[in-house]
C-alpha cells in the first residue's frame, strides 16, 4: 500500500484507493495532501492559542481555507503546489510562535507533533507525507467520524474561499474550522463528542453556504430564469471550467472587444443566470456537459480552457497545453495562472492571445437548458407553485442535488428522472442536473419539471425553498412537506451539504450511488437510527419509496 485515500465516491473497490487513485493522483500526490492536511492542523492549533492571546491571525485563516481547498477530489495533482502549500503552512504557523514568544507567552510542552515539526528540506517533506496519512487513527469508528468532519471541513473550505475572493467573510466559520481542526487532533475524543462536531460542522456549513449567496448574490445580482444555448458560433473561444464566480468576472472583462467568446462548462453553466453577467455580448452560452466527459469535449472545444477550482481530469497530452489552472487547482505541465496581488486583477493575457491562435469549437449539440431557479426568483413564483400543490397539479418534489460521475450506475438518475409522473418536480444544483436537464420532460402550468438553482453551494438555495413551503403551508417540521431526497454525491462539497441537511432535520435522504466508503458500519448505523440515511435500489424500487 503505497497511499491510502478513500474520500470520493469512486474509491476503488469501494474501500479506497492504495496504488493510485482513481481519480488519477499518483501516490505522492496523495501522501503530500495528507502532509497538507496534517500540517493545517498544527496551524489551527497555534492559532487558537495565538487568538486567545489577541494576535491576528488573519493570515492563518486563509492559509486553512486554502489549504483545505487544495486537498479536495479533482483540485490539484502538482506536487510541487502541494509541497509549497506545506512550507506555507509550517511559515505561518512559526510566525503566530514568534509573536506568542515576544508578548512572553509559553506554549504547552505537551504540543502535538503536527504544531512543532519543521521541514528542513523538500526531502524530509515527501519522507514525512508517507506516515501521516487517514490509517494512522486505529480505531475504525474515530477514524470515520474523524474523516466525516475533516470532509466536510474541506466542502466548508471550498465555499468560503470563493466568498473570501468576492471580500464576504465569517469569522464564526474560521474559528470553527480552527477549532475542528484541533479537536480531531485529539487522541482522547471520544464517538459521542465527535458526533456532535458533525452536527457543529452542517450548522457551519449552513452558515457558509449562506455567506457565499451573499456574497455572490450582492456582486452580480440574483439569479434570473435563463434560456443557456448550447450550440457554438464561429469565433475562437475559452471554455471556463471550474466554480469561482470572480475569475468568471475577470475573464469576461479581459475578453471583451478581443475577439474571443467565452464559453461554460460543467459547474460553470449557473453563471449564465446571474444578470451582471448578460451584458457580456461574447458570453456564448455551455459547452458540454458534466466534468467526466471532459476528455472527449475538450478535444472538440478546440481552444483554452480554464480551470478555477476542481474537477480536472488529468489532461491527455493531445489537449494539455490548452489547459490552464487558478486557484486551488493545478496540473504539472499547465500554465498555472497566479493568484491576484495588490488588490489588482488576475492576468489572463496568456489564455486570451492562446485563444486568438487555435479555431473555433466544434458543434456537438443544439438546443438551449433552462436555469436560474434559485431561491429569489423561486420565492417570485411561490404563489404558482403554491396554486399547483393545492390543486394537485404538482404532488411531489424531488431534490436531485449532487454531482455526477464517471460510473455506469449513475445511469440510475437519468432512469429515475425518465420514470417520474408528470405531476413531480425536480429540485437540483450542482453538475448531477446533467443526468436530466437535457431531457425533455415539459412542464406543470408553465413550471419547468426541473428547476436548477445552480452549483453544489446553491443546495442552500433548495432548503431557503423549502423552508419557505414550510412556513406558507403552517408546518411544524420541514419533513412534512411533499418533497423527497435522492441525492448524488461525489466529492467533500456535497459532505458539507449533506451535514448541513441533517443539522437542519432532513430526514430519509437517499444517497447513491454507493454510500460513502469512509463511513464505518456503526457510523452508518447511526446515521441510519437518527436521520434515516439510506442507499439506493432499483428505479422502480425506489420510486414506490419517494412517491409514498
Amino acid at each position: 500500500m503505497s497511499m491510502f485515500c478513500y474520500q470520493c465516491q469512486e474509491a476503488a473497490k469501494g474501500t479506497g484507493c492504495t496504488k493510485v487513485g482513481v481519480c488519477g493522483k499518483q501516490d505522492s500526490t496523495a501522501n503530500l495532501q495528507d502532509l497538507l492536511v496534517y500540517v493545517t492542523k498544527g496551524v489551527s492549533l497555534i492559532a487558537e492559542i495565538a487568538k486567545k492571546n489577541s494576535i491576528a491571525i488573519d493570515k492563518a485563516n486563509k492559509f486553512v481555507f486554502e489549504a483545505l481547498f487544495v486537498t479536495i477530489t479533482n483540485a490539484n495533482f502538482d506536487d510541487e503546489k502541494i509541497t509549497n502549500k506545506i512550507i506555507e503552512g509550517i511559515q505561518v504557523r512559526e510566525a503566530l510562535k514568534t509573536e506568542l514568544e515576544h508578548k512572553g507567552v509559553e506554549l504547552p510542552s505537551d504540543l502535538p507533533a503536527n504544531a512543532t515539526w519543521k521541514a528542513e528540506n523538500k526531502e524530509a517533506i515527501v519522507a514525512k507525507s508517507i506516515l501521516v496519512g487517514v490509517l494512522t487513527e486505529q480505531d475504525e469508528d474515530i477514524r470515520s467520524l474523524k474523516e466525516l468532519v475533516t470532509y466536510g471541513l474541506k466542502g466548508m473550505a471550498a465555499y468560503a474561499e470563493h466568498a473570501y475572493n468576492l471580500d464576504c467573510t465569517d469569522e464564526k466559520v474560521f474559528a470553527f474550522m480552527h477549532k475542528a481542526l484541533v479537536a480531531i487532533t485529539r487522541n482522547d475524543i471520544t464517538t459521542a463528542e465527535l458526533v456532535a462536531l458533525t452536527l457543529e460542522c452542517g450548522e457551519h456549513g449552513v452558515n457558509v453556504m449562506a455567506l457565499l449567496d451573499k456574497a455572490n448574490t450582492n456582486t452580480y445580482g440574483n439569479p434570473e430564469i435563463t434560456k443557456v444555448n448550447i450550440g457554438v458560433r464561429n469565433n475562437p473561444a475559452i471554455l471556463i471550467s471550474g466554480h469561482d464566480l470572480k475569475d468568471m468576472e475577470e475573464l469576461l472583462k479581459q475578453t471583451e472587444g478581443t475577439g474571443v467568446d467565452v464559453y461554460t462548462h460543467s459547474e460553470m453553466l449557473p453563471a449564465h443566470y446571474y444578470p451582471a453577467f448578460k451584458k457580456y455580448k461574447h458570453f456564448v452560452g455551455n459547452y458540454g456537459n458534466a466534468w467526466w466527459k471532459q476528455k472527449e469535449e475538450f478535444e472538440t472545444f478546440n481552444g483554452p480552457v480554464l480551470f478555477t477550482t476542481n474537477c480536472i481530469v488529468p489532461p491527455k497530452d493531445s489537449y494539455k497545453d490548452r489547459v490552464y489552472t487558478t486557484g486551488a487547482s493545478g496540473f504539472k505541465g499547465c500554465t498555472h495562472i497566479p493568484d491576484r496581488k495588490n488588490g489588482l486583477p488576475k492576468d489572463f493575457s496568456a489564455i486570451i492571445e492562446h485563444a486568438k491562435k487555435l479555431p473555433a469549437p466544434t458543434q456537438i449539440e443544439t438546443g438551449e437548458i433552462i436555469g436560474g431557479f434559485a431561491h429569489n426568483q423561486i420565492l417570485q413564483l411561490a404563489d404558482k407553485i403554491v396554486d399547483a400543490i393545492k390543486t394537485g397539479a404538482i404532488k411531489k418534489f424531488l431534490v436531485m442535488a449532487g454531482c455526477d460521475g464517471r460510473m455506469k450506475g449513475r445511469e440510475y438518475y437519468t432512469e429515475f428522472a425518465e420514470q417520474l409522473p408528470h405531476d413531480t418536480v425536480i429540485l437540483t444544483a450542482g453538475c448531477a442536473k446533467y443526468r436530466y436537464n437535457k431531457l425533455p420532460l415539459g412542464d406543470i402550468n408553465g413550471i419547468p419539471r426541473v428547476l436548477d438553482a445552480g452549483q453544489c453551494n446553491d443546495s442552500y438555495s433548495l432548503v431557503v425553498t423549502a423552508l419557505k413551503l414550510k412556513e406558507v403551508f403552517e408546518l411544524n417540521d420541514i419533513n412534512e412537506l411533499p418533497i423527497a431526497y435522492n441525492i448524488a454525491w461525489y466529492e467533500q462539497k456535497a459532505v458539507i451539504v449533506l451535514l448541513a441537511l441533517l443539522y437542519l432535520g432532513v430526514k430519509d435522504i437517499h444517497l447513491g450511488p454507493t454510500l460513502p466508503a469512509f463511513l464505518s458500519p456503526n457510523v452508518v448505523k447511526v446515521l441510519v437510527d437518527n436521520f434515516g440515511i439510506a442507499g439506493i435500489g432499483t428505479v422502480e424500487e425506489d420510486l414506490k419509496i419517494h412517491l409514498a
